[in-house]
């Protein structure tokens, strides 16, 4: 693969050529040279793009495809391809396929199935077996097969004793542990955020507490073992404050919050669309306030699509027997990039790699080619039209976007839009 990048302005602190607009000479996937102006030659192909813009390939530390068990929402060859237009080079696969990625060579079964893709795939290994939260799970031979992590999807850690036991162990080989922050005693039947607008649509709430609840008691759990917790997606102000308070003691805590949480409320639960019906739930104004305060501040480390699939049987449906989830890879820049900064944006996308094990690569001469391909100009809605997914259970369907991506290089592969 030799590239040309013409006119690209670079978004990378880390690199010399950070906000500057050059021409990016790529050879064999590694750059060649960088300079205001490089001459094409004949066996080099020159890609120009409507103000192209490149960073360090991008990271999304929650995704969820199907396969194996559930190919009709989502199978890896696809996902992948979704992540690569929509401009992500690493993503960390949830284990909530069936089986549950619990052993390593279910592991390894993902692995093999991503080979030679330009999309870097990482599984996340099940903490417990089958997820069951009964039983740790080999995690030392998950993580020499190439977990990077290890969580229970969307399902909370009954026994504060195993999870205990997991920090303990996971240290032994620098392991990251993940905690999905909901006490399930709280939530109970709840299906919605517990606030006014449960009340008014008659639906089962799921009160903040349940989640900070967990995060006390999780918090607790890592001072006294030690190790590395990560907590995904976030939800509630006090979530925030809890995990601020934690960082500042000293302890290595992480977080994520999703993208949907730092845009939606749940006022938009008022026409019962399924689609908003996510895990946890869309919270209140005053939330989202304290998660993109979270963000400005560095309490939350980084944000997710959380990417979930969902087939159109287990979605038009009721709301009470609706599948929870929402798709967000093909939205997640442009619904970004209309909230905040655009370099914020991409310090959001890039920087949890280093919390997850992956290496961070810089836009410099000799350096491997792993870069995200965008353009953070043009405003727009997002449609139909932009869903590459199987599935196409989106929340942010008719959401302002500003700006595009226009794909990834990485591996020694190009995969443009």
């Amino acid at each position: 693969m030799n590239l040309l990048l013409k006119a690209a302005t670079v978004i990378d602190p880390s690199s010399p050529f950070h906000n500057q607009t050059i021409d990016i000479l790529i050879e064999n996937g590694i750059i060649k040279d960088i300079d205001a102006l490089i001459e094409a030659k004949e066996d080099i192909e020159e890609i120009k793009l409507d103000t192209l813009h490149v960073s360090q390939g991008w990271f999304d530390s929650s995704v969820s495809f199907g396969e194996p068990g559930y190919e009709e929402r989502e199978t890896i060859n696809n996902g992948l391809a979704v992540a690569a237009k929509s401009g992500f080079t690493h993503i960390a696969l949830n284990p909530n396929t069936l089986p549950i990625t619990d052993t390593s060579a279910s592991v390894g079964f993902l692995k093999g199935k991503a080979l030679q893709n330009a999309v870097n795939l990482h599984p996340i290994g099940s903490l417990t077996v089958k997820s069951e939260g009964v039983d740790m799970a080999e995690l030392y031979d998950m993580s020499q097969a190439g977990a990077i992590a290890f969580g229970d999807y969307k399902k909370s850690m009954r026994n504060p004793n195993l999870l205990k036991i997991a920090l303990l162990y996971a240290q032994n080989f620098d392991g990251l542990v993940l905690s999905y922050p909901q006490d399930n005693n709280i939530a109970g039947k709840g299906m919605v955020n517990e606030e006014k607008q449960s009340t008014l649509l008659g639906l089962k709430g799921i009160p903040a507490l349940a989640e900070e609840l967990q995060i006390s008691r999780d918090l607790f759990l890592l001072e006294y073992t030690g190790g590395k917790l990560h907590i995904p997606t976030i939800s509630t102000a006090k979530s925030v404050q809890l995990i601020r308070e934690a960082k500042a003691s000293g302890l290595q805590v992480s977080c994520s919050t999703s993208v949907h949480h730092l845009l939606l409320t749940d006022e938009e639960l008022t026409t019962f669309d399924t689609n908003y019906k996510v895990l946890p739930p869309l919270r209140t104004l005053k939330d989202v306030n304290a998660l993109l305060d979270g963000v400005k501040d560095g309490t939350i480390d980084m944000v997710t699509s959380d990417h979930h699939p969902m087939d159109v049987e287990h979605k038009k449906v009721e709301f009470d027997n609706a599948k929870y989830g929402t798709i967000g890879l093909e939205s997640a820049f442009g619904i970004l990039n209309n909230i905040m900064s655009t370099e914020k944006v991409i310090a959001l996308l890039t920087q949890g790699k280093s919390i997850f094990g992956i290496k961070n690569v810089s836009i410099n001469k000799g350096n491997k080619a792993n870069l995200s391909l965008f353009t953070p100009k043009g405003n727009g809605t997002f449609t139909k039209k932009h869903i590459v997914s199987t599935s196409k259970n989106s929340a942010f369907l008719g959401k302002a976007i500003k700006g595009n991506t226009y794909g990834i290089i990485s591996n020694s592969q190009i995969v443009l839009k």
